[in-house]
């Protein structure tokens, strides 16, 4: 399928909300740290030019992630857009019409094999973010659709966020700070779940760029750690960092107090964590997931916390996205939920808009799109995606997610 050059191409943003007191927000600093490189060595993204300064709001309506100018001066049209799900949305009029759909991972365009039909003009999908799984990566094969993302510009990001949550769920953090707040000083309350996390054993799901960065942050804890991964580490890596390999998930699980999930969603990681497996955890263990809410059984985690097998569940991911008012993670007990945060921090957003622009610059000059950026390209897994996806349908959620609005 030949790649438009000579005409306008529509460019389809979708984008989260604009805070509710307005854009732009006031900003708590005045800059952020410049990363030239990440630990694998990779370079951080290095697009040509930049319309943004770092540490911006990017990732909302209001901030189109710097790309307006760029885009508008090389005679394209850009649609940027928070409305994305249900058959009235703005996403679903314009889709026919784009040959570029660019969303996050944190207000995911469901492109469905459905929806896919419908755009007989896509030829690019861009993730701004990591994870594509809001993508029919089979669709897209078929289709001949070039699906990237920005690996690596978060990886970090959502490490801090996985260890930050462990400590919360660990030392029962977040009820201490509401005891504060509704101006009591209760401490036999506080403290009637808080333990150390020093000296249990810690096990990570994945052990990817996020799941290897989260146990680096670990490893001064003083814990036991652990992990399972399709891709063993190499022995030196895993003498590193005292890591014990796991070959299935059911035998790390068995061991650890503290579990983490850093896997990519596909068929097969899809429900992984249901009732069963759950079961064969150490009652009250606690499971932190900022991988994708799929991943999970939302009724099984929630009957868990409920029945004290969970000690408490923690993530930012949720299917679909954004949830239901009613869905029940808002409401079990014991849970450290956040919208889906972790890895749009003004840091990261400066990274994965860079990346975005870098895909783009790469796209319409006709040269190629970085190796670790593809996930399907030229009708099949390539790149990234040849070693982190299964081709399959992990995508869906678009009518109930339009229930957020409605709720």
């Amino acid at each position: 399928m030949s790649r438009k050059r000579d005409g306008m191409a529509t460019i389809l943003c979708v984008l989260y909300d604009d805070p509710v007191s307005g854009y732009p927000p006031s900003y708590a600093r005045a800059d952020i740290p410049k990363i030239e490189r990440y630990h694998d060595g990779q370079t951080t993204p290095t697009p040509e030019r930049i319309a943004f300064t770092p540490g911006e709001l990017l990732g909302s309506v209001s901030g189109e992630l710097g790309l307006r100018g760029f885009l508008e001066e090389r005679g394209h049209r850009l649609v940027v857009t928070s409305d994305k799900d249900g058959a009235d949305s703005v996403f679903e009029r314009e889709l026919p019409d784009a040959e570029i759909v660019i969303s996050q991972p944190f207000w995911p365009a469901y492109l469905t094999a459905e929806r896919i039909a419908k755009a007989p003009n896509l030829k690019l999908a861009v993730t701004a973010g990591i994870g594509s799984d809001h993508v029919d990566l089979e669709a897209a094969i078929e289709r001949g659709v070039t699906v990237a993302e920005v690996t690596y510009c978060n990886s970090i990001s959502v490490s801090e966020h996985v260890v930050m949550m462990i400590l919360a769920l660990v030392r029962n953090y977040i009820p201490s700070h509401q005891w504060v707040i509704d101006g009591g000083w209760n401490i036999a309350d506080c403290v009637s779940r808080s333990y150390d996390l020093e000296g249990m054993q810690v096990g990570t799901v994945g052990a990817g760029r996020i799941g290897s960065a989260v146990l680096r942050r670990l490893k001064p804890f003083e814990v036991g750690l652990h992990y399972t991964d399709r891709h063993r580490l190499p022995a030196e890596v895993e003498q590193e960092l005292g890591v014990a390999y796991h070959p299935t998930v059911e035998s790390l699980v068995r061991v650890c107090d503290v579990v983490t999930i850093n896997a990519p969603l596909h068929p097969e990681t899809e429900h992984l964590f249901n009732a069963d497996l759950i079961g064969q955890m150490k009652r009250g263990a606690y499971l932190v997931n900022t991988a994708r809410g799929k991943i999970c059984d939302r009724d099984a985690v929630a009957r868990a916390c409920e029945t004290g097998q969970l000690a408490g569940y923690a993530g930012d991911v949720w299917f679909p996205q954004p949830a239901p008012k009613d869905h029940p993670w808002r409401t079990m007990p014991h849970h450290g939920m956040t919208p889906h945060t972790s890895g749009t921090s003004l840091a990261a957003q400066a990274r994965y808009a860079s990346g975005v622009r870098e895909i783009l610059e790469c796209w319409f000059d006709e040269r190629p799109i970085r190796d670790e950026y593809l996930i399907v390209h030229g009708g099949k897994l390539a790149g990234t995606g040849a070693h982190s996806y299964s081709a399959g349908d992990a995508t869906g959620g678009s009518e109930e997610a339009a229930r957020f609005k409605a709720g």
